[in-house]
Order: C-alpha cells, then structure tokens, then sequence
C-alpha cells in the first residue's frame, strides 16, 4: 500500500460573512483565530487510487465537488468516483453553501475555492509512498451532548470541569475512531472520525478558525511535525459541543478546552493504532431521490401570502429577527413556486459515496445525520465498521430521526426550505435503507 497526505491554505481574508446562527446576522469576520485547511490523504493499492479531501468549511456545493474532481482528474488522472471532497462543519468560516440568509457567500472566495482544495488532494497523490495504515478506537467523553434528547447545555463552569459528562451520553458519540499511516517509523499523517456539530463558537464569535475539530488537529500536527490531520465528520445532527451560546469571549476560552479534550481522544489513537489488513481498495457510489413532502402550488401560495402579510405590515422593519425569518421563508416558497410551475423536478438525485479500505468502509452522505440512523446503518454493516460521514460532496441539511421527524421543527421543517427545497418525507428509513445497499456494493 502507499499512502500519502498534503494540505493546503483556504483562510479567507477577514471580513468575509461567516455562515450560521440566524436569519440575516451580518456576522461579518474581525480575525483569523486560526487558519483554515484543506487537508487530503491518497491511498493507492494494486493500481487503485482513493483521495480524501476534509476542509475547515461548513460545506461544499455539489458545483463546488464537481470542479474540485475536475481539477483533480486533469491533474492525476483520478476518475470523479474516487475523489471525496467532504466538509468539518465549523460555524467559524465563511458562507460556502447556498442557503437563504445564513450568511451571504464572498464570490473571489468561492472563484478561487475549488482549485485551492485540488491542490490538496493533488499533492497527496504525488506524496504516495509506501505506509503502513492502522487503525484504532479510543474514548472521547466529555466533548458533547444530544441537543434534541438531553437537558440544555448545563452553566459553563460545570463542563470545564475534566470529569463533566452528559447526562445520557448513549445519545452522543462516545468513540473516535483513529487512521493512521506511517513509513519507516515516521508518522506521515491520521485521519479522526468523530460526530459533534462543531459550534462551540456561536453567533456572537466573529473570528475564522476551524471549531474544536480544526484547533485539535492544528495542535496534533503540531506535535507530530510533517505530519498530516484530516477530521471526519460524523453523525452530528443532534448532537451539540457542551458549550455553545456563549459571550464571545467565554466560547474562545473555552474552544480550547474543548479541543484539547478532543485531541487527547486522537492522541490516544494515534499512539494505540494497530496495522489494519486491506486486502484491497474498493469504491462505490449511488444517486438517490430521497422522497419530499408532496406540497403543491397552491399550498405554498398559502405559506407565501401568510409570510407577505408580516413582511408588508406597517411596521416591519430589518431590525426584527421575525421579518427576516418571514424573508427567508418568502424566498424559500416562491423559488419552489417556480420551480413547479416551469415543470421542474423537486427530487433531485443525491449522492452517496462509499471508500472501502479492507473492513472499513466510509459512507459518505451529503447530510447533518442523527445519532439513531448512524447507529442503525454502524449495527446492519457488523462485523465490518461503518463510518457514517455527513457533509460530503454537498450540503443538503439534516437527516432527522424519525421521532424528530414526527414532532417537526428546525431540523425537519425549517432548514430544507432555507435550502429552498421541500422537507423530505421519510429520511431517516430511506437513508438507512440506501447506505445498507452502499455499503453491501462495496462487498461486491
């Protein structure tokens, strides 16, 4: 096997909008905390190439995938299905996902953004040389709770303490799982997988940095110099940092700490990792047309007049966080409106994309995927394990449970039409269904 890592410097200038929190915040970037990377990792077996790309950003549109395999591909020769361009979710960087006022996109950023990430995976591939990959499982306790099943985050001086844990954390991740690769004794890089919406920074920070995935491995690489880190982003749909919300300068003090809980995880996996057995390299890839929620024109004519009527009122005005959240919906409603109307598909095929590496498979979704769906498709693929990663090669919202699902709200209701698309109607068991049958084509 031969293995080979690179990163790449994808730090906005200050002043982009970072992306998140609410309606129209303006949240407009004052520093850079610390950089932001696209880190990559190629693996190459018996003639069979796979590139891995994580990059300190919140998302990727599907555009934004298929230039980066384009440049990839014309650079190395590697077909698209064996570029995966996945995202951490940090909430500390700019507006790359079109999304209906969570943050307003900085075009020369996105322009230049697709050949600043190829660039990582390209030099990935050109580092390849012969590694030993291994692989471990380690605790990580005290990182996150479940934001839709647990108490609120309890006061701060509570979590920053070492022994605090979650009340059911049964309901959060509780493993990071630990790739390494090294050569002649030399630590070449790691990747860590590990599901927690990194937002220990929230709508009151306005420095660029990559959350508590991104300061870990920045201090990780630091320790181990040459070395490469990629963070995988796992199923973090429910699932909170332990501290979130807070004055800015109570989230920065303790993203620290937060990482540093984080990177002892890694640490640990890094220094236990046991050479894994790859008999071969295998790849598989699916589009999927999730169903919708049948909404027709006339009821989104009915939504529409309802969020008109409070946008039109007499004294409505940008200051009021309804009147923009009644503008997101307005948008929302009448692009849909339009899309019907002009016969357009509202079911577009979704990707899903699977790297097996020997008896461990990554199954990428483009979505922010509850704990319970995670759990299910990780038990249905035993005695091999699963890494079920969201936010990978576009950004589509959440995948809720079914009983989130049910009960309706932000994740279920809200976020699709900020993505201006209708709420899908049965995620969670489509979902579990399809990454099952991901997962069984890479046995094939």
């Amino acid at each position: 096997m031969r293995i080979g890592f690179a990163r790449n410097d994808i730090t906005p200038r200050v002043g982009v909008e970072l992306c998140g929190f609410g309606p129209y915040l303006n949240r407009h970037s004052i520093g850079v905390r610390e950089r932001l990377f696209a880190r990559a990792m190629a693996v190459e077996q018996a003639g069979t190439t796979l590139a891995l790309i994580s990059n300190d950003l919140i998302g990727v549109s599907a555009a934004t995938t298929q230039r980066v395999r384009q440049l990839v591909g014309a650079a190395t020769g590697l077909p698209a299905g064996q570029v995966m361009v996945h995202c951490t979710h940090t909430h500390s960087a700019p507006a790359t996902i079109p999304i209906f006022g969570w943050g307003v996109a900085d075009t020369p950023y996105l322009e230049t953004l697709p050949q600043r990430i190829a660039a990582a995976a390209i030099r990935a591939v050109a580092n390849l040389r012969e590694a030993t990959l291994s692989y471990a499982e380690a605790p990580c306790e005290g990182v996150a709770l479940n934001r839709e099943y647990d108490v609120d985050a309890p006061p701060l001086e509570d979590v920053l303490r070492d022994e605090w844990r979650p009340a059911r954390p049964e309901l959060t991740d509780a493993t990071c799982h630990v790739l390494t690769a090294r050569a002649n004794g030399q630590l070449l890089g790691f990747a860590s997988y590990f599901g927690c919406h990194p937002v220990v920074c929230c709508q009151q920070t306005r420095y660029i940095h990559g959350d508590y995935a991104g300061i870990a491995t920045n201090l990780l690489e630091r320790e181990c110099p040459g070395s490469v880190g990629l963070f995988l982003q796992g199923a973090q749909g429910d699932v909170n940092s332990c501290v979130v919300h807070k004055p800015e300068q109570e989230s920065l003090l303790a993203l620290d700490v937060i990482a540093a809980r984080y990177a002892r995880a890694v640490r640990h996996g890094i220094r236990e990792a046991e050479p894994l057995a790859v008999d071969d390299l295998r790849l598989a890839t699916r589009n999927v047309s999730f169903t919708r929620r049948p909404l027709t024109v006339p009821d989104l004519r009915e939504r529409l007049a309802e969020q008109e009527r409070m946008l039109q009122a007499p004294d409505a005005t940008d200051a009021s966080a309804e009147v923009r959240m009644a503008t997101v919906y307005a948008l929302a409603y009448r692009g849909l409106i339009a899309a019907l109307e002009a016969g357009q598909s509202v079911q577009e095929p979704t990707e899903l994309q699977a790297f097996g590496l020997g008896p461990l498979s990554l199954l990428g979704t483009p979505f922010e995927i509850f704990q319970a769906i995670k759990n299910e498709v990780k038990e249905a693929a035993l005695p091999s394990t699963a890494l079920v990663m969201g936010l990978t090669n576009n950004c589509l919202g959440y995948a809720p449970d079914r009983t989130a699902a049910a009960r309706g709200g932000y994740a279920a209701d809200t976020v699709p039409l900020m993505l201006g698309q209708m709420p899908f109607h049965s995620i969670h068991d489509e979902l579990v269904r399809e990454l099952a049958a991901l997962q069984a084509a890479l046995r094939q």
